[in-house]
């Protein structure tokens, strides 16, 4: 029976490309970003569902530049309800929730996706589902240069903390957890996104842990 995978996440699970002025807004095709890149290995046996969001945060504050949909909270919630039954969910997001007018620390920013987290094992919602596993991403670690510096700052280490944070939090929650940060780099053009070789290696790195799990 072919199984279903949803990766949820912001503008690196979308596939945007690295970015030399905030105006861009371009994407990487199919079996170029790295969900596509995760489902072409794991084979026919599986099913994807891509459900990246550029600027989702996993806070459920409102972002007062780009709007109250952006709070993942809501967004897994829809996300869940819209795509039973799936057999796996990744979550990658923090990036975005490193934004100076946040006002979160690390620790905040850990507590959010906890709430996600939450979200997604509630009973009712796993059992909707006949039960789902979870793989929590740390995402590679924002370098505040390029077309965002402005809205980077802090933002590094901010950044450089969570895959400590998100890893601990995993072993309490009971989940899988990945950390992004050893393989893959944020591009110099704006200290965010991908670029394709790295895609491609956060893809075949995804589906080896889907592949253990």
């Amino acid at each position: 029976m072919q199984k279903t995978l949803l990766t949820f996440g912001d503008s690196n699970t979308h596939g945007t490309m690295p970015m030399t002025a905030a105006s861009d807004n371009f994407r990487y095709g199919v079996g170029q970003r790295w969900p596509s890149v995760t489902a072409q290995a794991l084979g026919s046996s599986w099913r994807l569902i891509e459900e990246g969001l550029p600027g989702r945060t996993a806070t459920a504050a409102c972002d007062p530049i780009m709007g109250a949909h952006m709070n993942g909270q809501i967004g897994l919630q829809i996300a869940l309800g819209s795509h039973k039954p799936i057999d796996l969910l990744t979550i990658m997001l923090g990036t975005n929730d490193c934004k100076p007018y946040f006002g979160l620390t690390a620790q905040g920013i850990a507590s959010a996706v906890a709430g996600l987290i939450a979200i997604a094992k509630d009973p009712d919602v796993q059992a909707k589902h006949g039960g789902f596993e979870i793989l929590l991403i740390a995402p590679p670690v924002v370098q505040e240069r390029g077309a965002f510096v402005a809205e980077l700052w802090q933002a590094a280490g901010k950044s450089a903390a969570l895959p400590a944070l998100y890893a601990d939090l995993a072993a309490h929650a009971g989940i899988a957890f990945l950390d992004a940060s050893p393989h893959v780099t944020t591009c110099a053009e704006d200290g965010v996104h991908f670029d394709e070789i790295a895609h491609q290696t956060l893809g075949r790195l995804v589906a080896a842990k889907i592949a253990s799990l």
